[in-house]
């Protein structure tokens, strides 16, 4: 992790567009511009520009070399058992699971994850020694609640592809040089601290992004929290945090036309990510829309299909096979050395390439957290051992069941059978959506004994695979970072 620049206390990193840069893990390149840190924290508008880089960042994937947060949905889709590779190249790798040390590019999840990080402590180190009297204390509180969800945000993805991962919380180059890795229990202390963080400075509402809901409040803190505590088998913290979002019916409800989920400032919508549509190779298309959807829509060529595993998990009738599935076609037009046919790619978004606008209007903004994942949350947290048990689980399956156009579950099911049910209504409703699949198979013991059975995935290289590989950059960079077991 070598490289040079200035210390912070003469320099703060920024891109002069506003976006934050870092090429590798917690140590940052030369900077393209630099800015001192009283000019970046003088003044609110300043501030907030800093913070708008972030989230820029994040969506656009504006930096040389660096993926947007689409990659974080992409390559875990093609991981698990969600999503087929039908082409050749480094992607395919992802798709059956045998990844090298040295086919992984920082680029992919890592780079990009680091950088919002150093963009958050940036953010929060900048805010912290700015001593202007125009930066206002309700703007200073705001950003860095802001900048701590967005730390934690980005930790919760790198623990959870990577393990143990370096806790960077600083960027004073001289403490993040050469770090080694932290427990991963570490990490997640940390992610629940600076979320409780947020959840005290963050607003309700959405009045930040002027109505919009691109800019996370106290809610998406909350919605996260309750995610975090699930996976760290605290299922009563869960419980309670995403009941909190789901007691909120004034802001928040289940959007009943399934097609609609996904507009931009659904009610459904808990944090958006805003695309800027006139410079970024999207236009107004989110990067999973422009990724997925064929061009032509139904006649063109799609390298990243649903799997016939995905497919053959719905049950007849689900509203969310019809609204959320589309198929191609591409018998005329196939790339030669793929095969022809009909493929199915996820249609949650309607905006592709085949319809895209650069400087359009967006109609959709890129989903990251939405109601339904806390109706799931807290039936496994309820069949988990949280206040209601099985029964509380299996009515809230039902909410989300009932949306789908699906009969209520039969009642007194015995709680493995909940358990199953839980995971089967988390796999349809949330396919093709962060990662959600790849993390859920790992985090409940159920990777080997689903994805070792895939044909795709054969032979099945062995279980290490289940954590990303640390690029090999990154390792050759800092001697006190050692790779995941099993690549070599």
């Amino acid at each position: 992790m070598h490289t040079h620049h200035k210390p912070f206390s003469i320099l703060l990193v920024l891109f002069l567009s506003g976006s934050l840069s870092c090429k590798k893990l917690v140590s940052i390149p030369e900077p393209i511009n630099t800015l001192t840190t009283t000019e970046v924290f003088t003044t609110d508008a300043q501030a907030n520009s800093a913070m708008a880089g972030v989230y820029s960042e994040m969506i656009n994937g504006t930096n040389p070399n660096m993926g947007s947060t689409g990659n974080i949905t992409a390559l875990p889709a093609l991981s698990s058992d969600e999503m087929a590779y039908n082409n050749t190249g480094a992607l395919l790798l992802y798709a059956t699971n045998h990844l090298l040390y040295t086919s992984v590019n920082v680029g992919d999840t890592w780079g990009p994850l680091y950088s919002y990080v150093y963009g958050a402590n940036a953010i929060i180190q900048g805010i912290g020694a700015s001593t202007s009297g125009l930066l206002h204390d309700s703007v200073r509180k705001e950003l860095t609640g802001e900048a701590k969800f967005v730390r934690a945000f980005s930790y919760f993805y790198l623990t959870n592809l990577y393990g143990d991962v370096p806790l960077a919380l600083t960027i004073d180059f001289s403490q993040t040089e050469n770090m080694a890795r932290t427990p991963q229990a570490t990490v997640y202390r940390q992610i629940i601290q600076d979320l409780k963080d947020a959840q005290t400075a963050l607003p309700s509402d959405y009045s930040v992004g002027a109505g919009e809901r691109i800019r996370p409040n106290k809610w998406a803190a909350t919605a996260l929290l309750a995610r975090v505590y699930l996976y760290t088998g605290d299922n009563v913290d869960a419980a309670a945090q995403a009941s909190a979002v789901i007691a909120n019916t004034g802001q928040y409800s289940l959007v009943s036309d399934l097609n609609s989920v996904f507009l931009k400032n659904s009610t459904e919508a808990i944090w958006q990510l805003q695309q800027n549509t006139s410079q970024t190779v999207f236009g107004n298309a989110t990067p999973d829309g422009f990724n997925y959807l064929p061009n032509p829509l139904n006649t063109g060529f799609s390298s990243n299909c649903l799997s016939n595993e995905l497919l053959g998990a719905f049950e007849n009738g689900d509203g969310r096979r019809s609204a959320w599935v589309d198929s191609t076609d591409d018998s005329n037009g196939a790339p030669a050395g793929t095969p022809p046919g009909s493929y199915y790619f996820p249609y949650k978004y309607k905006t592709g390439k085949y319809n895209y606008v650069v400087g359009g209007t967006a109609t959709e903004y890129y989903m990251v957290l939405r109601l339904a994942e806390m109706y799931l949350v807290r039936a496994e947290a309820a069949a988990g051992g949280a206040a209601g048990g099985t029964t509380a689980a299996i009515a809230d399956l039902d909410v989300i069941r009932q949306r789908a156009g699906l009969s209520a579950l039969p009642p007194g099911l015995l709680p493995a059978q909940v358990d199953s049910a839980v995971a089967h209504e988390r796999q349809i409703e949330l396919f093709g959506e962060w990662g959600h699949r790849w993390l859920d198979l790992k985090r409940t013991g159920q990777a080997h004994a689903v994805l070792s059975r895939i044909p795709r995935k054969q032979p099945w290289a062995g279980d290490y695979q289940l954590l990303y590989p640390i690029p090999l950059q990154e390792i050759q960079d800092d001697h006190n970072l050692t790779q995941n077991p099993g690549y070599n």
